[in-house]
């Protein structure tokens, strides 16, 4: 089965360039002209991917990812902005994105980033590529499942984004070892760029307040000061 593009953007000339050019590379593409429907295509249509622009008449592209995150949708999400300031970037990562790229873009990458997102989430499994084992990892309450990409507490399912979930699970997988935010990044994008400290500091802020007893000294989360983070499971020492 192909994957499915969904494109919200509101200019029509881009909008038709885009969906051009990811069918020529095999995928399948919706188009919206405005964010308003969004959610409901989401949920009713079998999308792998949200390319959403982050400037639309109406509602806007951070609003309308915060919507989708807060409706349950775990689709990975790709904004498109032709803002490049880092605060601009690190609010669409805190609304729930995935990723970001910033107009104009060479489609090119905007391909490798698609493809890479995909791969990312299980959407796209090129022949050959090597595939981590599928584990359950249990901690205190905690269950995260990572055939199943569902993260439970005391058997509740607990919304992550696919962001979120892909730090989770690169912590987890490295028990009592400090990542550095770079490590930790590539760990859980699976690919290689320029890292920003304060958008992964974001993202394990949003997991302590999910997971943690009390944020302020966290259990299993720990930070270990002037590299990154350590993820300590339960039974071993702070």
């Amino acid at each position: 089965m192909r994957a499915r593009i969904l494109i919200v953007e509101d200019d029509l000339h881009a909008r038709a360039l885009l969906e051009e050019f990811l069918v020529r590379h095999g995928f399948e593409v919706s188009t919206l002209g405005s964010g308003q429907q969004a959610v409901d295509v989401v949920s009713r249509d079998c999308v792998s991917l949200v390319l959403l622009d982050l400037v639309l008449p109406g509602e806007g592209g951070l609003s309308i990812c915060a919507r989708l995150r807060a409706s349950g949708a775990n689709v990975p999400i790709i904004m498109l902005t032709g803002k490049g300031e880092a605060i601009d970037r690190i609010v669409g990562l805190e609304s729930g994105a995935d990723d970001y790229v910033v107009k104009p873009f060479d489609p090119r990458e905007l391909l490798a980033r698609i493809s890479a997102v995909l791969r990312r989430n299980g959407a796209l499994v090129e022949p050959g590529t090597p595939t981590q084992p599928a584990l359950v990892y249990r901690f205190g309450p905690f269950e995260l499942d990572t055939a199943r990409h569902i993260f439970t507490r005391d058997r509740r399912v607990v919304t992550l984004t696919r962001g979120e979930f892909a730090v989770l699970e690169a912590l987890v997988r490295h028990p009592l070892q400090p990542l550095s935010r770079e490590r930790l990044f590539r760990l859980a994008r699976r690919r290689s760029f320029v890292s920003s400290d304060r958008s992964m500091d974001i993202q394990v802020s949003r997991l302590r307040r999910l997971i943690e007893t009390d944020v302020s000294t966290p259990r299993y989360i720990q930070t270990v000061w002037g590299l990154g983070y350590v993820f300590v499971p339960e039974g071993s020492p702070k």
